[in-house]
């Protein structure tokens, strides 16, 4: 996607703002982004993370500096845009509707009237992925790894994003298995009354997309470090 197309996304969506996180990249990523933030600095800001840490420490950083902000809904995309901004309104009305919902996780269903196109091959093995995670969770969840989230913002956040994540690779499966924990010890709901799966009614695998099936091994072995260290 090019800068000009993502500027068009975001204005197309007003009630938005977005932190552009870089994690520490050398490659002109920087520049990129204060080129994003200067075309439209009340709508944009950038964090700049001194040393690489990986996704889920980008993703972690960025949701607290939001959270701390006192944002009303805390979220994370893709920033390819593979789910379009617009689902962020349907999103947000959910937990506008329920109270006690804390996360809506974007679920890529393929529905009749919904364009959801996804390669084949990683669906199928996204499939026995999700199913690892359901065992491991003892919780119906069908699809972690949408790179489209939001969170209620405030106190339970926090606790979530307290610590750094152990896994780099699946840290998605880490924030519903911290919950699992807060549960266990009696400071929050059940997972369950938790989260709630939102079929998605667009999403397109980009070309591009730095997640190989060679990757799938290296996640499953990191499902497993987390359901010895939370179970």
């Amino acid at each position: 996607m090019t800068p000009d197309a993502f500027l068009d996304a975001i204005r197309a969506q007003p009630a938005l703002r977005l932190l552009l996180v870089n994690d520490g990249s050398t490659d002109g990523t920087s520049g990129v982004l204060e080129s994003l933030r200067s075309a439209s600095p009340e709508r944009i800001e950038v964090l700049d993370l001194p040393h690489n840490e990986g996704k889920a420490a980008a993703v972690r950083h960025g949701m607290r500096r939001a959270n701390d902000a006192g944002a009303s809904y805390v979220g994370f995309w893709d920033a390819d845009l593979a789910t379009p901004l617009a689902e962020v309104a349907a999103f947000s009305a959910i937990l506008d509707g329920n109270p006690a919902l804390f996360t809506v996780f974007g679920a890529r269903v393929k529905l009749m009237g919904r364009r959801v196109k996804r390669n084949e091959a990683r669906h199928y093995i996204g499939r026995v992925f999700a199913t690892l995670v359901s065992m491991s969770l003892h919780a119906a969840v069908y699809d972690t790894q949408c790179g489209a989230k939001l969170f209620r913002a405030g106190p339970l956040l926090h606790a979530v994003l307290d610590q750094p994540f152990s896994s780099r690779w699946v840290f998605d499966v880490e924030i519903l298995a911290r919950l699992n924990q807060l549960h266990r010890h009696g400071k929050a709901p059940t997972l369950s009354t938790l989260l709630y799966e939102h079929p998605l009614e667009r999403w397109e695998d980009m070309k591009g997309s730095k997640v190989s099936l060679a990757d799938f091994p290296i996640a499953a072995l990191d499902l497993l470090r987390i359901h010895l260290r939370y179970r």
